[in-house]
């Protein structure tokens, strides 16, 4: 080791915290030059050869650094190298402590990493070096291979920080995606930090934010399977139901529902996990005969909850509660016995949403409002629209088009946007750009935040497009924020007491449906709901794609897994197998495997080949979807829980579809959209009819061509195709509603 001849000079303590002052101030050659004169005077005192190392380290000698510490190292005793170790290791770590605190993190980054030659085994440091790595921009999951950290985890050490570890830990789950990689950390690490609360503390935070909120459900999975082996929260397993049938992993999303309804013993947890199971089986499209049994379940549990009224439910088993007979309208068209079902419980939830939070609702007064707009009677009226689909969702493509219509000098415009995106969203754009006031709803936002918002926006009527969807907007509208409250669009009517009018029109309901609602039914004089067309991509698939000849007939079938119904099915292949050279596509989210057994076994039992089924996948891109349904020459309708969104795609694109009408909303809006088209044919009111319609349309070409022709004409005046008179008479529909309230 060459040094730089220097003056000697007297070495006393006092040199040493001029040194320390060089260092504070960034003077690193002069405390570099005080330790070169120690080092001259004092060559045995080997403390001087680490910070002089250390100094020319953070002069950027490397090398140098290094060289220095080793010749300090080589001469001295065997038996005290452990030693000289451990002050060179704390001589750095100070250092880097201080630079962290500094923020100056890619010098800790490389002081830790001198720390790690020299003692490989440092799993704290270790930890400090995974943290950094986050800070410079350097962290990949690679990471803890390379520095060796899950070995060192697995080896009993006693200095091990659990407090840094958690961390650390946190910190990566809150900035990173966790592969495969991260959940064999924190594998690793479960049981060398304790109390499990501290682990719940970290990871149910992540998880919910990837779940919920980054929609990454597969990775919240795996943080919760993991939690799960730490420590048995039952309750857990209906978010894990819930992530891995988001991640269309339906064997696993059943599986963690069932787990739950075994485990649970209260009425409420029992009818959750039941809404779960339910969720499961119908989105998978293919477990009918399950989903069957598991839905008579589920009716009966409902029913007990109305029967037993109980009163010691916590609040957040009240929120479960709010869309649990949601799934029940895909099995039977029973509108009025699920009504008084659905109405009762709603009451129930209602009630017990009111008792929680008694003091706020009770600030809810719209007197004084109504007064003043007595006295200006000129202004606006204050539309609110409450909703997670004012996005590119199935309901946001429809509803946008009211919002591009109205008209804002008559009326003031709020968008409540629940899970607001800030990354791009086409459609979201479109929503924020038509309305005048644009409140983005957070996920730390409880309903009583929300609804103290809308009250506080002074909103006049608050539309609801969700229904029992989302059961966050279920209760806002149970709160009443709002003097006149209404549902629109997202599905059927809630039920909620709060709610007063479902916006309907002549044919969505029958006349009998006024008894059965516990909301005012408000019929629109021609539709319910009316679009000004859709974007259609270039199409991407074509009859050679599936084998199928020019001069077949191919029907679709287009619906998620929740409308397979085995009964239309089976008249579905019972069209097949009726109509000469035809042929079945079959698409939609669901299980990829359960759906083509669904079907195959169907076509077994009613005598249909299997070369006569394809089953396309689902198309990546919404204007690529509506493309491809020129494919088809004819589209048959679920029941009983018709298409919405996709029977109005079908009807813009020109296609015959077939349909059968039922009693309840659901079995009734391709009905309604036909007739706002002016076409008939293919609409059935039986099983029977529903059968012939479709051989009809099958084998009469000319039959066909005149439904088609029928289409194209109606673009030029139907009611469906007229989003600007449609925002009239929504309007006006806004207006009476006042007026209603205001003289009463």
């Amino acid at each position: 080791m060459t040094m730089t001849p220097v003056p000697s000079v007297d070495i006393s303590t006092s040199w040493q915290q001029q040194a320390h002052e060089y260092l504070i101030q960034g003077r690193y050659d002069r405390a570099a030059t005080l330790y070169e004169q120690a080092i001259e005077s004092e060559p045995d005192i080997k403390s001087y050869y680490w910070h002089y190392g250390l100094l020319l380290l953070l002069q950027g000698e490397e090398a140098e650094a290094q060289t220095t510490w080793l010749f300090a190292l080589s001469e001295v005793d065997p038996d005290q190298v452990e030693q000289c170790n451990v002050e060179l290791i704390q001589v750095l770590q100070t250092e880097a402590e201080r630079r962290e605190f500094l923020r100056d993190y890619s010098m800790a980054w490389a002081i830790r990493q001198h720390i790690r030659e020299i003692a490989a085994d440092d799993i704290n440091n270790l930890w400090h070096l995974v943290k950094l790595s986050i800070e410079i921009g350097l962290f990949t999951s690679n990471i803890f291979e390379e520095i060796g950290l899950i070995q060192q985890i697995q080896v009993e050490r006693p200095q091990f920080d659990p407090v840094l570890a958690l961390k650390v830990i946190e910190q990566i789950l809150g900035q990173f995606l966790p592969s495969s990689e991260i959940l064999n950390l924190i594998e690793a690490c479960k049981t060398k930090i304790s109390p499990p609360k501290a682990w719940h503390d970290v990871i149910i935070p992540a998880a919910f934010r990837l779940g919920y909120d980054l929609r990454k459900p597969k990775e919240a999975a795996g943080l919760l399977e993991i939690v799960l082996t730490i420590q048995d929260e039952p309750d857990l397993l209906g978010d894990l139901a819930m992530f891995y049938q988001n991640d269309n992993d339906y064997d696993r999303g059943i599986a963690a529902a069932k787990r739950r309804l075994e485990v649970m013993d209260s009425l409420p947890d029992k009818i959750f996990s039941s809404h779960l199971l339910l969720r499961g089986l119908l989105g998978a499209g293919g477990l009918w005969e399950e989903a069957i049994a598991a839905s008579e379940q589920h009716f009966d549990l409902l029913q007990a909850l109305i029967d037993q009224q109980p009163t010691d439910i916590h609040p957040g088993r009240v929120r479960r509660l709010f869309n649990s007979g949601y799934h029940l309208v895909y099995f039977k068209d029973q509108p009025e016995k699920w009504r008084s079902l659905q109405n009762q419980l709603m009451d129930f939830c209602q009630r017990n949403m009111q008792l929680e939070v008694a003091e706020q609702v009770k600030k809810f007064q719209f007197t004084e409002r109504v007064q003043a707009w007595q006295k200006n009677p000129t202004r606006p009226l204050r539309i609110g629209y409450l909703s997670h689909c004012m996005a590119f969702h199935s309901v946001g493509w429809l509803a946008r088009w009211l919002f591009k219509h109205h008209k804002h000098d008559h009326f003031e415009i709020y968008g409540y946007f629940i899970n607001y995106k800030e990354e791009f969203d086409p459609v979201q754009d479109m929503f924020s750009d038509n309305v005048d006031h644009v409140r983005k709803i957070t996920s730390s936002m409880h309903g009583i935040d929300i609804a103290n918002l809308i009250y506080q926006d002074e909103i006049d009527i608050l539309i609801d497009l969700d229904s029992i969807t989302l059961d966050l907007t279920c209760q806002v509208f149970a709160l009443k924020p709002a003097p006149i409250q209404a549902t629109w669009l997202g599905w059927d009517a809630s039920g909620i007491p709060a709610i007063d009018y479902f916006i309907a029109d002549p044919y969505v309901l029958p006349e009998s449906a006024d008894s059965y609602y516990s909301e005012k039914i408000w019929r629109l004089p021609e539709t319910y709901i009316a679009v000004d067309g859709f974007e259609v991509d270039a199409p991407t698939l074509r009859r050679e794609d599936f084998s199928i000849p020019d001069d077949a007939v191919i029907f679709l079938t287009a619906q998620r897994g929740y409308k397979r119904h085995r009964d239309t099915a089976k008249m579905q292949m019972q069209i097949i197998k009726e109509v000469p050279n035809s042929y079945l596509l079959i698409k939609g989210f669901a299980d990829e495997k359960s759906v083509q057994n669904f079907f195959l076994e169907i076509a077994d039992e009613v005598g249909v080949a299997h070369d006569r089924l394809r089953f396309p996948k689902t198309d990546p891109l919404v204007p690529a979807h509506r493309a491809n349904l020129a494919l088809a020459d004819i589209v048959l309708d679920t029941f009983p829980y018709n298409g919405a969104t996709t029977t109005l795609e079908t009807l813009w694109r020109e296609i015959p579809i077939v349909t059968r009408v039922g009693e309840q909303f659901a079995a009734r809006n391709s009905y309604g959209m036909m007739m706002n088209v002016g076409v008939t044919e293919g609409i059935a009111f039986s099983d029977r009819e529903y059968i012939e319609w479709g051989v009809r349309l099958g084998t009469d070409a000319a039959l066909r061509q005149s439904v088609v022709s029928k289409l194209h004409q109606s673009k030029r005046s139907a009611p469906l195709w007229n989003g600007k008179q449609f925002a009239r008479e929504m309007e006006q529909a806004y207006k009476q509603m006042w007026a209603i309230y205001t003289e009463s």
